[in-house]
């Protein structure tokens, strides 16, 4: 039987584990580290891109510290946040997994949010095999300080916003593989679609940026 001291420390214990739960609880604060996956930011810019206040924004940030889950750094007048490591990334790559295995709702608003975009995406192994056998340009259509914090070797950077009025930047001829921040980003499919209307061979990768990190492949910066 177990002795009541014994009971209270294990409660106790498992409610240091609950604290990052509770931290993830929030829709809104995964996707700020969605964000902060594709590197460091302030309030706000994180506030801009996640389309909130830079008050909601920090309030959120702030909740995530607390459970030490991102960190800061000061630049000058700036404060920088960023992921706490790498586990924190593949916490958040892992969560999506599990909700997307058992929770039909998942697919549902995953097809309604991303759309269909048309024909099959590309693995990371075969993008590797496309980019040594075909003439294959890869294209991240991330905005430009994602791209700066990392991006896939040989990579064009041309935003989304700005990729209409650049496709004279692109090859004619060849195939076109885009990429965004991860398996869930709608850029990367709005980015095939925008270049298969233009009559531009185009696919994007299966996932994007954080899984390109989390399988520990080369990334330039």
């Amino acid at each position: 039987m177990m002795a009541l001291g014994d009971r209270q420390h294990k409660t106790a214990l498992f409610d240091q584990f609950a604290r990052v739960g509770k931290a993830l609880a929030s829709g809104k604060r995964l996707e700020l580290l969605d964000l902060l996956a594709q590197g460091e930011r302030d309030v706000a810019s994180v506030a801009a891109a996640a389309d909130v206040g830079v008050s909601t924004a920090s309030a959120h940030l702030q909740t995530l510290r607390q459970a030490n889950l991102v960190t800061t750094r000061r630049d000058g007048t700036r404060i920088l946040y960023s992921l706490a490591g790498r586990d924190v990334a593949d916490l958040f790559a892992r969560l999506r997994e599990v909700a997307q295995s058992h929770l039909p709702d998942v697919e549902a608003a995953r097809v309604t949010y991303l759309g269909e975009d048309g024909g099959r995406p590309v693995t990371r192994d075969e993008l590797h095999r496309l980019a040594k056998t075909t003439t294959v340009t890869v294209l991240d259509v991330r905005p430009r300080e994602e791209y700066a914090a990392g991006h896939i070797p040989g990579a064009v950077s041309i935003p989304l916003d700005q990729l209409a009025d650049r496709l004279a930047e692109l090859p004619n001829d060849g195939q076109i593989v885009a990429y965004c921040r991860g398996a869930y980003c709608v850029l990367a499919h709005d980015a095939v679609r925008l270049l298969r209307a233009h009559g531009r061979d185009a696919i994007r990768l299966a996932d994007g940026m954080l899984e390109w990190r989390l399988a520990s492949l080369p990334v330039a910066a």
